[in-house]
């Protein structure tokens, strides 16, 4: 039977929810380009045709999109609506104030990033079934909110002033909202397919990590107040060059957090906890072959930004250099594992440090270095 329906043309495998998940989409799009259309350049146009297709595929690829991606886009919907194209409402009105504003949305997402944090490391330890199925409903609360929050904070944008308003993943508040988002989407996707919740604990804490970056710049340097672009960051590569970069880090992250859990299960800790090692690697091994394909393509985009903006491809600016350098190190990894048949601790500690590399490129280039790319210090 499984042989019979994958010989039949894919479209014919569709079932109806395919079809209605797509026909939402559409619709979506079109009242999307009913509304900002006028505004929108030829590549603007392209972007939000390709995004369509690309939230079709996923869902039709991953049954749980279907749900989560109305939900957030539901979510951030009602905000606007509260808003009545009034910036002031936002301490004005119950659900903006303490619920659905881009700031109260990316406060609850905090909140339960770290809760599923502690619940997840609680169903490790006690092997809690129920414990890692409410860690992985936390996780997806948490998701939930800061998608709608950055749908929600694209909108703000605009009701402070029309040439404040840009796609929110232009400054490092809202990549290290962007970059929690995908991490812990990418995490989710891989323990259904895999069905290893355990790895939660592991995940999350880098997750973990990066909000309580944002907690602190925040509140220490009130990093959420929404900015105008500066000129380099006004272009429409920017939609693009990003989010798939933020792939790129997202997969590298979960891969050092699982080659974390395979070295400890490899040397005898929490192993009767933890998957079998062959199953972390394996987990390991996607992650880094999604994220090594996302960060080529984002590569390829910022050279092509670079040549538009700067009149050339590569200038050996510190945020290419060590971007290469990310790149390389992923190549290399990818190479030994399929090439060379390495398996288990050689590569989990490769990722391990590999994370460490990656950290810098991320934020260390742009604190310790100056070039090109010198417009997103701390």
């Amino acid at each position: 039977m499984m042989e019979l329906t994958l010989q039949q043309p894919f479209y014919k495998r569709l079932a109806m929810g395919d079809w209605l998940f797509a026909a939402l989409i559409i619709a979506a799009a079109g009242y999307s380009f009913s509304l900002y259309g006028s505004a929108m350049d030829y590549y603007e146009q392209l972007i939000l045709g390709g995004s369509a297709i690309s939230i079709i595929a996923l869902g039709w690829f991953w049954k749980s999109w279907r749900w989560f991606f109305p939900l957030a886009g539901a979510m951030s919907q009602l905000a606007i609506g509260l808003y009545q194209h009034d910036l002031a409402r936002a301490s004005e009105s119950f659900g903006l104030k303490f619920l659905l504003s881009s700031q109260s949305s990316f406060m609850w997402m905090c909140t339960l990033f770290f809760l599923a944090t502690a619940v997840y490391w609680g169903g490790l330890l006690s092997r809690s079934a129920l414990l890692n199925r409410i860690g992985s409903g936390l996780t997806w609360s948490a998701a939930a909110f800061a998608l709608a929050g950055l749908f929600t904070r694209w909108y703000e944008s605009y009701l402070i002033a029309p040439d404040v308003g840009r796609i929110p993943v232009s400054n490092l508040y809202e990549v290290f909202i962007l970059f929690c988002l995908i991490t812990a989407l990418m995490y989710l996707y891989y323990e259904a397919k895999f069905a290893a919740r355990q790895l939660g604990a592991f995940v999350l804490l880098v997750i973990s990590a990066a909000v309580g970056f944002i907690l602190w710049y925040t509140f220490d340097r009130q990093a959420h107040q929404i900015q105008p672009l500066i000129p380099a960051l006004q272009s429409w590569w920017m939609k693009i060059h990003v989010p798939a970069n933020f792939v790129g880090y997202g997969a590298f992250a979960l891969s050092a957090m699982l080659g974390v859990a395979q070295l400890l299960a490899r040397r005898g800790i929490l192993t009767d906890k933890l998957p079998k090692p062959e199953v972390i690697d394996e987990m390991m091994y996607k992650a880094i072959s999604v994220g090594f394909l996302f960060f080529t393509i984002a590569t390829i985009l910022g050279a092509m930004w670079a040549a538009d903006a700067w009149g050339g491809y590569w200038s050996w600016d510190p945020k290419e250099t060590w971007a290469l350098i990310v790149w390389l190190n992923y190549a290399a990894w990818l190479h030994v594992r399929l090439v060379k048949g390495w398996r288990g601790e050689p590569l989990a500690w490769w990722a391990v440090i590999g994370l460490l590399v990656t950290t810098f490129a991320f934020i260390g280039v742009n604190m310790f270095l100056s070039g090109l790319h010198s417009y997103g210090s701390l």
